[in-house]
């Protein structure tokens, strides 16, 4: 195993061997799961050499369990970075950049349209602990550049807006943000590889909600944080095995294993079926608009086709019409929701299954009205995650379920 030369190797192949061997007690082929909270040690010397970091080792889990390194490795190889703490959730891979990151005092820089949770953290966590935050467009490299202030310390954005799916130029603002001494931090949940890979275009922090593409069974909640050894470190040491204490189950490491080694088939098929679905509903004369970087009609679909690497994934959201039938936009959402029998009403992604979630109402609820309509998302808007069921059956559950407002 460890003959092979990672840096020559195919996505598919990464995803499968790296950071996993055959275990060397008993030569297991899958990794074990070290379900323990503590380990042992031959003698104090061995212990106290350990727990001083002077021999590699383990002491207790919450610090380091070795299914989860094996996690760890893997994830930090398939984004091209040198290091990754694995979380219990996505939120714990945002409060540890926010807290391993910032002080009293600094300045942040974050996309008008975030997740809402993350959004609830940067409206209200972070101002309490004397942290400022800043709300720019960062499609608008412009914008960005007026943000900057002297005490700013980091820029926070996701590669692709959750849920109005808007691409930021990641190479563009690196460049930027380095030249004025600030650090970039991409979620990459929406576009995991083999389509984004922010560290490549110049982000120093990659984070993931692992819940979502990267387990991709919709059994596990988890999140990661991806960097350079140097910033890491500290985030492990300080934030997400102390204050924060956000560190996964040995088991649900163990399963996110298992779920990437099929991750370049899962993602071929969440793309293939996304691009059909989102050509359908392009069609349908109820939908206003659709937001999928794969089409030719999103205004960033060159942008795409290069960051992306033409690979575009299975999350789209779409807008209904204003008035349809004598309904509202949001009347209809609910319409056709509720009439939806192959896609489930949930608020993930990256499931097998195809679900779909009405983002007001349910993902950014706990956003104020203002600060939706700020960030672009309607009334009327439909977030859809499209599943790797046959995409011609997913388009007739569609067709049933529109026909329900004639």
């Amino acid at each position: 195993m460890s003959d092979i030369d990672f840096d020559n190797v195919g996505f598919g192949t990464l995803a499968i061997h790296a950071g996993q061997e055959p275990d060397k007690l008993y030569g297991a082929l899958a990794t074990p799961i070290y379900q323990t909270s503590t380990f042992c040690f031959e003698t104090v010397e061995e212990g106290t050499a350990k727990f001083g970091g002077q021999i590699p080792g383990f002491c207790y889990s919450r610090g380091g369990n070795p299914t989860t390194v094996a996690l760890e490795k893997k994830i930090a190889m398939l984004e091209g970075g040198e290091a990754c703490i694995s979380t219990a959730s996505g939120m714990g891979a945002v409060g540890g950049v926010m807290l391993g990151l910032l002080q009293a005092g600094d300045h942040v820089i974050c996309g008008e349209c975030v997740y809402g949770c993350t959004d609830v953290v940067l409206r209200t966590t972070l101002q309490k602990f004397g942290v400022e935050v800043t709300y720019a467009d960062t499609t608008d490299l412009e914008s960005v550049k007026v943000a900057i202030k002297e005490n700013t310390k980091l820029i926070y954005f996701e590669s692709l807006t959750n849920p109005t799916m808007e691409l930021t130029d990641i190479a563009a603002i690196s460049k930027l943000a380095h030249k004025n001494g600030v650090l970039v931090a991409v979620d990459n949940t929406f576009t995991p590889p083999p389509e984004v890979y922010p560290l490549k275009e110049g982000a120093d922090i990659v984070l993931h909600s692992c819940t979502k593409y990267i387990n991709g069974h919709g059994d596990v909640i988890s999140g990661a944080i991806i960097g350079s050894t140097e910033l890491i470190t500290p985030i492990r040491k300080g934030v997400t095995s102390k204050i924060c204490g956000t560190t996964p189950s040995p088991f649900n490491s163990f399963l996110i294993l298992r779920g990437l080694q099929t991750m370049e088939l899962r993602m071929a098929r969440h793309c293939e079926n996304g691009m059909a679905v989102a050509k359908y509903l392009e069609s349908v004369p109820y939908v206003k608009k659709v937001y999928y970087p794969g089409l030719e009609s999103h205004p960033q679909h060159e942008v795409a086709k290069t960051m992306m690497h033409e690979n575009y994934g299975g999350i789209m959201s779409f807008e209904l019409q204003e008035e349809i039938n004598g309904m509202d936009g949001f009347e209809a959402c609910k319409k056709v929701v509720n009439a939806l029998k192959i896609a489930s009403i949930a608020v993930s992604l990256g499931d097998p299954g195809t679900l779909v979630q009405h983002p007001a109402s349910m993902t950014h609820a706990n956003m104020s009205k203002e600060a939706r309509a700020e960030a672009g998302i309607k009334e009327d808007l439909i977030r859809l995650s499209v599943g790797l069921e046959n995409s011609k059956d997913i388009i007739e559950d569609f067709k049933q379920a529109f026909a329900t407002l004639e």
